[in-house]
């Protein structure tokens, strides 16, 4: 006879990855602001500079900004929090080893 599924308990630790998986989120968001230096916006200019990119329809605009973007990341010119060097188009490394899928989107 097979052991029953304790339901309850998978989705417990279904919960507690998704809460893992948006503090990271919510983290590494933090890390660019700061790393572009967009933190020295008032949340005014930020909130509306990101809602006029996410209104933002044009192919152009959003293809130039992801180059510029890209050209922000392989630039040595960036600021981090900590200082140390590190290959800014791979994805950090996370506590457990792993690697965020590295996205050519934009999108997080």
């Amino acid at each position: 006879m097979r052991k029953p599924r304790d339901f309850d308990a998978e989705l417990k630790a279904l919960e507690d990855k998704a809460r893992e998986l948006k503090t990271r989120k919510v983290q590494q968001l933090g890390e660019l602001l700061i790393a572009t230096g967009a933190d020295q916006l008032g949340t005014d200019e930020l909130a509306g500079a990101l809602v006029a990119i996410a209104e933002t329809k044009d192919p152009a605009k959003r293809e130039a900004w992801a180059k510029r973007g890209a050209m922000f990341f392989e630039s040595g010119s960036r600021r981090t929090a900590s200082g140390s060097p590190r290959n800014p188009r791979s994805a950090p490394a996370q506590p457990d080893g792993t690697q965020w899928p590295a996205s050519s989107t934009g999108s997080a």
